[in-house]
């Protein structure tokens, strides 16, 4: 398995078997992952060092606007784009095999989880995964300790307030709250 294959398999949502060679290369690369993370969180870095070593991780050219707060955490590492004006607070957790896009001018608050994989609910089968990709749009606030789940995509402007969990799709420029989030209002009507 190689990381196209890997990246192609992801985006048509192809059901992982646990075992497969597409198990095991996810194995594989959460070693690359966690070498990466453990550099990022291990000890005071710039800014500048940080983007490097965060764009490293992702396997993307570097972005002079994006801003990191340590720690952070990621499964895969390779299956995660940032817009320009991207800031990620501390303690977040990426699980990012099935793909995590965000658009630009986006902040993303204190121990955030964006979560891109499913368990299959059949106890004989739990190993075995499903993902689902987020795309979160632009200028769109994530607040401290919300949790994204797979599937999801969040449209610009939005505001996921904290600690809310997003099970569903938020339209652009709404407010959503709660467990599971609601959308309790909108900021403004296009």
């Amino acid at each position: 398995m190689d990381r196209e294959t890997f990246l192609a398999e992801m985006a048509k949502r192809t059901y992982i078997e646990a075992g497969s060679k597409m198990h095991l290369y996810m194995h594989e690369m959460s070693q690359r992952a966690l070498k990466y993370t453990a550099k990022i969180n291990r000890s005071y870095h710039r800014p500048d060092r940080l983007r490097t070593l965060f764009f490293a991780l992702i396997g993307k050219e570097k972005d002079e606007t994006f801003g990191l707060f340590p720690p952070f955490f990621a499964d895969y590492g390779l299956n995660i784009s940032v817009g320009k004006h991207v800031f990620i607070n501390s303690g977040c957790c990426f699980q990012d095999q099935g793909g995590i896009e965000i658009g630009d001018d986006v902040l993303i608050g204190q121990q955030v989880v964006i979560a891109t994989l499913n368990h299959d609910p059949d106890p004989e089968r739990r190993a075995n995964m499903l993902p689902a990709p987020v795309k979160i749009g632009n200028r769109v606030w994530i607040g401290a300790h919300a949790t994204v789940l797979p599937g999801v995509t969040i449209g610009d402007g939005a505001v996921i307030g904290a600690g809310a969990v997003v099970t569903k799709d938020v339209p652009a420029n709404a407010v959503a709250l709660g467990v599971p989030a609601k959308i309790i209002k909108f900021i403004r009507e296009e």
